[in-house]
């Protein structure tokens, strides 16, 4: 199975949809998605992984190096949809401390603070 990242975007929130295997071979394509999305300004990031089939070493570095760029750009990084066995991983791993888990997309969607705002920090209207 090839390696795929689609983006959607929802309201303030960049849905990033990874399906297949992420090793090292992938590493890349994952990267360059996350930080386009970061030079665009995008910094509410919600990763689906329900079709992530396979995680290695290389994957689980790039998920941190990814989630701390987010991170160090005062964004947010959360997942939803984890396949049994990438789920098996991060607790292994202790990463499920790390990446919020949500049971569904829209429960995660809600959970970013300017998902209700539009993507917008205005001053509230009186």
């Amino acid at each position: 199975m090839s390696f795929t990242v689609t983006i959607r975007q929802v309201g303030a929130v960049s849905l990033v949809d990874v399906s297949g295997r992420l090793t090292s071979f992938e590493g890349g394509t994952f990267r360059e998605a996350i930080l386009g999305l970061l030079k665009r300004g995008h910094r509410n990031i919600l990763l689906n992984l329900k079709n992530l089939d396979y995680l290695d070493s290389s994957g689980i570095g790039e998920l941190v190096r990814n989630y701390l760029a987010v991170v160090k750009k005062g964004g947010a990084m959360k997942v939803v949809g984890l396949a049994p066995k990438v789920e098996e991983i991060l607790k292994v791993t202790q990463l499920y401390q790390v990446f919020p888990e949500f049971p569904d997309e829209a429960s995660a969607l809600e959970s970013f603070p300017e998902a209700s705002q539009g993507g917008h920090r205005e001053a509230p209207q009186s």
